[in-house]
């Protein structure tokens, strides 16, 4: 077998600070808004691409995500759909350098990019664009850390268990999400949706062995 060469994943640097977290319009699960402390960590430009997943599959010979032969999801520029939140955990495991899920709170303190009390990550306004496949990297709009498909695409894993009623008595530093759970916790719209630019405080979740067309991951490292 040739030997596998990876391109270098381009991560965002997100300083340490506080920021609000939720919004108090939102479903009972994303109240209330509320100040959050997160460490300086550092996260991946986009979603982990078709492209990215089929080296993974070579190397490791793990079993490809539904979907894999369809053409509607092939593009090598893609995100990668399809996977479990154990599969993405086992990705980001293989890429190494202690790379993870960002957890909940990173996720959306990189999402909303320094921009408190907008709707959306790059702003209020909603795009037009209709998608019937996740688009391809690039294809949704920057927010000000230029990372993109952060609604739109493809909702994405985070670390956390979920639970509704989390935000009423999470930690003001650095929140993991509840120790026990069911169901695993998802940010990003999603291409499929009936609307799939979901604000960037809307919460969803799955139970972590689903495999869903509408399903990704980006990665996250807390740095050297």
């Amino acid at each position: 077998m040739a030997p596998i060469i990876l391109e270098p994943v381009e991560f965002v640097e997100v300083a340490a600070g506080e920021f609000w977290m939720g919004w108090d319009e939102g479903l009972p699960g994303a109240r209330p808004r509320h100040q959050v402390w997160v460490d300086r960590f550092f996260i991946a430009r986009t979603p982990v691409t078709t492209a990215e997943y089929a080296e993974y599959l070579r190397a490791t010979g793990a079993a490809p995500p539904p979907f894999w032969d369809d053409p509607r999801f092939a593009d090598p520029r893609q995100p990668v759909v399809g996977v479990s939140w154990h599969d993405a955990v086992a990705y980001c495991n293989w890429r190494g350098r202690a790379y993870r899920l960002p957890t909940e709170a990173e996720w959306e303190k990189a999402a909303r990019g320094g921009i408190d009390g907008a709707r959306f990550a790059w702003g209020d306004d909603r795009p037009a664009e209709r998608f019937d496949r996740p688009p391809c990297i690039g294809s949704t709009p920057k927010n000000p850390l230029g990372l993109t498909e952060l609604s739109g695409a493809c909702h994405e894993w985070c670390l956390d268990w979920d639970d509704d009623d989390y935000y009423r008595h999470s930690p003001p530093r650095n929140p993991l999400g509840p120790e026990f759970g069911t169901r695993r916790v998802s940010r990003g719209g999603a291409w499929r949706h009936a609307d799939p630019w979901s604000p960037v405080a809307h919460r969803s979740s799955l139970p972590p062995s689903l495999r869903y067309s509408d399903y990704g991951f980006r990665l996250a490292w807390t740095g050297d």
